[in-house]
């Protein structure tokens, strides 16, 4: 069975290609790019203490759901918006 794409599987998703698209700049453009690798390591890291991620904000604006929501909708509850 297909899982979808939860907000938190996006955001993996979303930093391992602008790690990758880094290391491509990096060897193909020059290699000041790889302070965007840098950036992305940066922000997964204090992301994952301060749970602040501004890629996760914009894609919750753009409609994507967190695990949690999904799991609250497939049970047929309505998830608590914080707005």
């Amino acid at each position: 069975m297909k899982k979808p794409m939860t907000l938190e599987r996006a955001v993996e998703a979303f930093a391992g290609f602008m790690v990758l698209l880094s290391v491509v700049l990096t060897v193909f453009v020059h290699p000041n790019w790889v302070w965007l690798t840098v950036f992305v390591g940066a922000n997964l890291f204090q992301q994952s203490f301060t749970g602040f991620c501004p890629a996760s904000m914009v894609m919750r604006k753009l409609g994507m759901q967190d695990e949690r929501d999904l799991a609250l909708n497939q049970a047929g509850l309505k998830p608590v918006t914080s707005e």
